[in-house]
């Protein structure tokens, strides 16, 4: 997908943010100093939980692998096309489980069985307070539901799906990052996992 690029950046107020808003934490620290620390954080939190982050096994076939799901879109903070996990927010009375149900199905078309889901956890503690839990999913490619898929994004959401082999995960992800894509630093993080462990 080309085309997308950044036009300007200009600073914001809170007051003019949908989403994200800027805070100023006084602290004590350990030696009972006080200190000053800046974050952002979400003003859509409907829950203690943000978000999901969907880890998709797609079961092998006669003629196809065991797969992971990829989706690329463009995104401004960093102005290149990215790979990520499928993921997306929690809607408002909803499960972390139904929500990696329906973000999966949104934004690759798959319909998945949740596997197992993590606690919540932080993407980046220094910055922000932001969370999600990571949903592992099963996807039978042998089910009628899982045929001819068609993925339905919300508007403004241009992603592509990439079917990528399980084993292959690290080295596809090194060789787009050396090349034409930034990667997620948790989808990184956690393809790299997998590599290790592979070696032990």
């Amino acid at each position: 997908m080309s085309g997308a690029k950044i036009l300007n950046v200009t600073g914001l107020n809170n007051s003019e943010a949908k989403w994200v808003a800027l805070d100023k934490i006084e602290y004590q620290d350990p030696s009972g100093k006080k200190r000053v620390w800046e974050m952002c954080h979400r003003t859509s939190r409907k829950g203690d939980c943000d978000a999901v982050v969907i880890f998709t096994i797609l079961s092998a076939t006669k003629d196809k692998p065991k797969e992971t799901l990829l989706v690329s879109q463009f995104r401004p903070p960093v102005g290149k096309l990215t790979f990520e996990f499928p993921a997306g927010l929690i809607d408002e009375n909803e499960t972390a489980e139904q929500a990696a149900v329906r973000e999966l199905k949104e934004e690759t078309g798959y319909h998945g069985v949740v596997r197992e889901v993590t606690p919540i956890i932080f993407s980046d503690p220094g910055l922000t307070n932001a969370n999600m839990k990571l949903v592992v999913m099963d996807v039978d490619r042998s089910l009628e539901i899982n045929q001819n898929v068609v993925a339905v994004p919300d508007e403004g959401e241009f992603i592509d799906v990439f079917h990528i082999p399980v084993d292959k995960l690290y080295s596809f992800l090194i060789e787009k990052a050396n090349t034409t894509h930034a990667v997620d630093a948790r989808l990184l993080h956690f393809a790299f996992g997998l590599n290790v462990a592979s070696k032990i």
